[in-house]
């Protein structure tokens, strides 16, 4: 037996991929990893990944969390900029024993020194959103209302549970801000002998 669910239309493309890794006896922390990287990849799903919305200062600061259910692990980054995968950095960090949650210019220093890919999360798009929203609230600037966290569990034929989010947060967030997507227990939990759970919200 497995499974995977998600949040929202944008996961479908990725727990499909998902799915032929776990119909193959495929593990569920690669899997959901999998699912969550695409969706992060696609520039037009404005919040998550590459193409999703910036702060107020026009960056894209990203969170992710991830979870192993057998051993209880976790990593997470937050306010991470310029890397391409984020979910695959708190996977990483996941293995780590202490130190495994890690916020902006240290996330992205132990980003760049594992490897992973750096990359402009901000396209022209995003930008046009920006400058939209700051045309229309003139002098006073609020968040706007969307924030759509991609969030997973999954399962693998071991009966092994993964649990994973990624996120850009608030549109026109402070700089810094970070919700309850990568905070354990809060945006995410799994443990393969009872169950996983991801929240999707405000995050305050």
């Amino acid at each position: 037996m497995w499974g995977i669910i998600a949040t929202w239309r944008m996961a479908v493309e990725g727990i499909t991929k998902a799915k032929e890794e776990l119909e193959s006896g495929g593990d569920a922390g690669n899997a959901i990893e999998t699912a969550i990287r695409e969706v992060e990849d696609f520039p037009y799903y404005k919040s998550v990944g590459y193409g999703g919305l910036p702060n107020e200062e026009m960056e894209v600061e990203l969170d992710a969390a991830f979870m192993d259910g057998n051993t209880l692990s976790i990593g997470a980054v937050a306010a991470i900029k310029d890397f391409a995968n984020p979910v695959s950095i708190a996977k990483r960090l996941a293995k780590e024993k202490v130190n495994n949650v890690l916020v902006a210019e240290g996330a992205e220093k132990f980003a760049h020194k594992e490897g992973f890919e750096r990359k402009n999360m901000l396209t022209d798009r995003a930008k046009i959103h920006y400058r939209k929203r700051v045309k229309e609230l003139s002098q006073e600037i609020k968040p706007y209302s969307g924030h759509d966290t991609v969030g997973m569990v999954c399962l693998d034929q071991s009966g092994k549970m993964t649990a994973a989010t990624s996120t850009s947060g608030l549109f026109m967030k402070k700089k810094g801000r970070v919700g309850d997507s990568p905070i354990v227990g809060s945006g995410f939990y799994a443990d393969s002998e009872v169950g996983g759970a991801s929240a999707t919200g405000l995050g305050e």
